[in-house]
C-alpha cells in the first residue's frame, strides 16, 4: 500500500502551515548561489499546493518571507522579490484551474510596488475560488502582528469603541492578519531545524509539529504524505485526557 493510500481523508488537518527552510543550504551543497535554491524551491511549492488541493486540505499557509528576511543581502532579497512576481504571474492560471484562492498576511506595505501590485492582482482574480485557500506569509512576523493587534485594540478602548471587559480570544483573533482563517492544526518545518522563527505564534497554540531533515527544494509529494501520516497517528487532546476524547 502506498503512503497516499494510507491517508485517512477524513482526518486531514483543516489548516496546514509550512516553514519552507533549506533553500540556501541546498544550493550551497551543489556549489551554486543561494538564489538557485530559491528558484528550485518554487517547484516544491507547486507540488505541495497541488497535492494539498487534491487531498482536500482547505487551508495551506506558507512562510515565504519573514520580517527578519529583509536583513539578508540585497541581491538575495531583490532576487526573491523578482521570483515572487514571476511565480504569481505563472501560477494564476493554475490557481484558477484548481479552484484555489490566494491570500496573503504580513506587512505588505514593505513590499516593492511591483510585488504588491501583482500580489493584489492575483488575490483579486482568485477571490471567488473555494477549493482551498493558499496564504502566503510575506514580510510577516508574528510578534509584529500581535503588537499591531494590541495597539488597534488599545485605540478602540481609548476611543470608547469597545471595553476592556469585552476583549476575549475571539475579539483578539479578529484583529490578527489571520482573522479569516482557522487555527493551525499541523506545522511542518523542513531542513532539520527545530524553531518556530516568529511564525503564527498565536495561531499554533494547539498545533502538532513535524520536523524533517529534507531541504525544501527536495521536499516531495511523498514527504508530504509522511508528514500527514505522522499527524494522523497522534492523539490531539486539547488539554483533556485520552478517556475524555474517546
Amino acid at each position: 500500500m502506498s503512503l497516499k493510500d494510507k491517508i485517512n481523508i477524513e482526518g486531514l488537518p483543516q489548516h496546514l502551515a509550512i516553514i519552507m527552510d533549506g533553500n540556501g543550504r541546498w544550493a550551497k551543497q551543489k556549489g551554486m548561489l543561494r538564489v538557485f535554491g530559491h528558484e528550485n524551491g518554487t517547484k516544491s511549492v507547486r507540488t505541495t499546493v497541488e497535492t494539498c488541493a487534491r487531498l482536500g486540505i482547505k487551508n495551506l499557509t506558507l512562510y515565504a518571507f519573514s520580517t527578519e528576511n529583509w536583513n539578508r543581502p540585497k541581491l538575495e532579497v531583490d532576487t526573491l522579490m523578482k521570483l515572487l512576481v514571476s511565480s504569481l504571474k505563472k501560477e494564476l492560471d493554475t490557481f484558477n484551474k484548481n479552484n484555489i484562492r490566494l491570500n496573503s498576511i504580513g506587512n505588505l506595505n514593505r513590499l516593492p510596488d511591483s510585488v504588491r501590485k501583482e500580489l493584489l492582482n492575483v488575490i483579486e482574480k482568485t477571490k471567488d475560488n473555494t477549493r482551498m485557500t493558499l496564504t502566503l506569509a510575506l514580510s510577516y512576523g508574528s510578534r509584529e502582528e500581535i503588537l499591531n493587534a494590541v495597539k488597534n485594540l488599545a485605540d478602540k478602548v481609548k476611543n470608547n469603541i469597545i471595553s476592556t471587559d469585552s476583549i476575549d480570544e475571539s475579539i483578539f483573533n479578529e484583529h490578527l492578519y489571520t482573522h479569516n482563517l482557522p487555527d493551525v492544526d499541523l506545522v511542518i518545518r523542513t531542513s532539520g531545524e527545530h524553531r518556530i522563527s516568529n511564525f503564527l505564534l498565536w495561531q499554533i497554540a494547539y498545533a502538532e509539529f513535524y520536523f524533517t531533515e529534507v531541504l525544501w527544494p527536495d521536499f516531495s509529494e511523498e514527504n508530504l504524505y509522511e508528514a500527514l501520516l505522522s499527524y494522523q497517528n497522534r492523539e490531539r487532546r486539547f488539554g483533556k485526557t485520552s478517556e475524555q476524547i474517546k
